[in-house]
């Protein structure tokens, strides 16, 4: 038997679904969100969800957790008070930057290494000491002296993290490795990272940076997962705790403890491996996940079953630059807690401010008094009061009417114009953040099936789809908590990386073999440490390849088993397809550089399954009522009366057509006109979208 729950916290509801392996079940739950301490929903859920199906918590193997914990105190700048140790010489490197502009024709720009520093320059301490390449030899020996006195400065600083950044680190650690003793020495009980450890690559502001970032969430990272392990435990909870990571996999404690960074998109990439399992699930390979919640919308691209990966230009969280694997995701402030508003120069705008978990939405009932895009689909008729989370909470019609009415006072238009208008706003919003990781990278989105999930996906999908031409939406069976569900699908997955500076027609193949060799190696004794058996793990090469003279490099597979000089030609010749779909062109008498070398283990975990296909049922028996809603037809809005279904009692494999609202108890879905419908054997509901054939 083997029994697992994944836990998601989002900003405003905490997702949680179980699963026996083994038998099938499965259930799902959702709590508030406790943003002063993310593990008291986190257990609330658990105890009520194992009480609520008869769980004995001592028997759940796996806890899965999206964790929002590192995200947030980058966002927020709620960090811990770091320090660094660097060369002479290199104290501001993480301030000074690479001069480049952020937006390049604007006058006044923030500049967030400038504007809100990770480490701030008096707790920056320089030390002698330089390693030169190409190998990493020393030049200057380490000032052990100096590293001592400048640890010593930062505990009187009140500093409690410290990130050692030495230049050309990433050839040779052997002098961050010293400092990092010598600072655990004196400042026993800090959080001490060093960038070889954390991002062993070149561009050093990057790496730097990274580190920074490390030391600078290093803590709280550390007392929110030691708080959550404890807390298990203390609920009867004696199953592995594993955390998603930013690169789509899963991290035991002890690993993100010592490498926070891999949290950064932590619950984010746990959406676009839900949002994958449900298009395979459904035979679609070509996917838009889009993930709304009540703070944000989160979308991720998936081509021909595989998820769109970041490279070094466009890695970053907050605007800080990463060295670190992640899924490509990309967030914007849109989700049914956006406040609609006036801003000073008069437009009527929603979001990016969100009125969360509390006060919430006027509709909650907890003090809410600005209208949002929850309020707004209930004056439209499109969410019932009554049957909130499936009856688990009422919604208040009379608050959300009362804050909009209040907006479209000002706005000086009539009541449901002005609901709709924040639709409108939102949902165009949420289809140009689309736009820019499709359209602007060269992709054509009408070939893509829209996977609507989140608590508010359901709700805005459609309407969206049909702003970009998309054709089909896809409504998970339990929309609501697709993330958690994404958790219960992944492995465990670590990343090594090598600095190569090879160039064909010189490249030292010994090298390269040994390097892969080690990199392996490393990996395997890292599994072997999770008591993760040799059998189950596998390994994936990836080289940083770029034309010499170019500035950033292209991700490219490289075979197993040793490189050889025919396999080797047979990677450039894949660098040159993917340079020429990437920039329209390649430059095959270039000579191609290997500027960086990955090597990822995938380590088997238990896994969810395709689910058990849904009992069918009949539209007749589905049918709740009848109800007026609202929506757009035409050039007008038009009240129109609206079939309200049960999900649960749909049939399996019968088409039908919208307008309808289907109810369930972690989503709502909305169909306009001109729309249909069906239930697949999967669970999701197939939407397509008449109009825009």
């Amino acid at each position: 038997m083997m029994r697992t729950i994944g836990v998601d916290v989002g900003g405003t509801f905490t997702d949680l679904v179980y699963c026996d392996m083994e038998s099938g079940a499965l259930a799902i739950h959702k709590v508030s969100t406790t943003p002063d301490d993310p593990s008291r929903g986190v257990m609330t859920g658990i105890r009520e969800l194992c009480a609520a199906n008869d769980v004995d918590p001592a028997t759940i193997d796996y806890v899965f957790h999206g964790t929002t914990t590192a995200t947030n105190a980058v966002l927020e700048n709620k960090g811990a008070r770091a320090g660094m140790i660097t060369n002479e010489g290199f104290r501001d490197i993480i301030h000074i930057g690479r001069h480049q502009r952020v937006e390049h024709y604007s006058i006044i720009q923030e500049l967030p290494w400038q504007h809100r520093p990770l480490v701030r320059r008096q707790h920056r301490k320089t030390v002698a000491g330089r390693l030169v390449p190409p190998t990493g030899a020393e030049l200057v020996p380490l000032d052990r002296d100096a590293v001592r006195r400048a640890a010593e400065e930062l505990k009187a600083e009140g500093v409690e993290s410290v990130a050692i950044c030495f230049l050309f680190s990433y050839l040779n650690p052997a002098h961050e490795l010293e400092a990092k003793a010598i600072v655990e020495q004196v400042m026993p009980g800090a959080f001490v990272t060093t960038s070889s450890f954390i991002s062993p690559q070149f561009r050093e502001f990057e790496r730097f940076t990274t580190a920074s970032l490390a030391a600078f969430i290093g803590p709280k990272v550390d007392r929110y997962i030691d708080h959550l392990d404890t807390a298990l435990r203390d609920t009867g909870v004696h199953g592995d705790l594993r955390i998603m990571a930013s690169n789509g996999g899963v991290a035991t404690p002890k690993m993100v403890v010592e490498k926070p960074t891999l949290t950064l998109l932590s619950g984010l990439a746990a959406g676009v491996l839900g949002g994958k399992w449900i298009g395979d699930l459904t035979g679609r390979s070509r996917l838009i996940t889009f993930d709304i919640g009540g703070t944000s919308a989160d979308i991720g691209i998936v081509v021909d079953g595989v998820f769109a990966e970041t490279d070094a230009r466009s890695t970053s969280i907050a605007g800080f630059p990463l060295l670190t694997p992640m899924i490509d995701i990309h967030t914007i402030g849109a989700g049914g807690g956006s406040i609609a508003h006036i801003d000073r120069g008069g437009a009527f705008r929603v979001g990016p401010r969100s009125a969360g978990a509390v006060p919430g939405p006027a509709a909650y009932g907890r003090g809410g008094s600005e209208p949002t895009v929850t309020d707004a689909n209930l004056v439209l008729g499109r969410l019932i009061a009554e049957d909130f989370l499936g009856g688990g909470m009422t919604l208040d019609e009379t608050a959300a009417r009362r804050v909009v009415t209040d907006l479209s006072e000002r706005l000086g238009l009539p009541v449901e114009e002005t609901a709709h208008g924040i639709l409108t706003i939102i949902n165009s919003n949420m289809a140009n953040a689309i736009r820019s990781r499709t359209i602007q990278k060269g992709i054509d989105p009408r070939g893509f099936a829209l996977v609507a999930f989140g608590g508010a996906g359901p709700l805005h999908g459609v309407e969206v789809a049909a702003m970009l031409g998309i054709t089909e939406v896809i409504v998970p069976p339990y929309p609501g908590i697709t993330s958690a569900m994404g958790l219960l699908t992944t492995d465990l997955k670590y990343d090594v990386t090598r600095t190569q500076f090879q160039v064909s027609g010189g490249v030292d193949l010994d090298r390269i073999n040994a390097d892969i060799g080690a990199m392996e190696a490393e990996l395997a004794a890292q599994f072997a440490a999770d008591r993760i058996d040799a059998t189950d793990v596998s390994f994936r090469r990836v080289g940083d390849l770029r034309y010499v003279g170019q500035g950033y490099e292209l991700k490219i597979l490289f075979p197993g088993g040793p490189i050889t000089p025919e396999n080797l030609a047979e990677t450039f010749e894949a660098f040159h397809r993917t340079h020429a779909a990437e920039y329209g062109h390649a430059f095959r008498d270039s000579p191609i550089e290997i500027v960086n070398l990955r090597v990822s283990g995938i380590g088997r975990m238990p896994k969810l399954d395709r689910l058990k296909t849904p009992e069918s049922g009949s539209l007749a028996a589905a049918l709740v009522r009848t109800a007026p809603s609202v929506f757009r037809v035409g050039d007008r809005l038009e009240t129109v009366d609206t079939p309200i279904y049960r999900r649960t009692a749909l049939p399996v494999g019968e088409s039908f057509p919208g307008p309808a609202i289907i109810l369930q108890k972690d989503s709502t879905t909305v169909m306009p006109p001109n729309t249909r419908a069906v239930v697949d054997a999967s669970g999701s509901i197939l939407i397509s979208l008449e109009a825009a054939n």
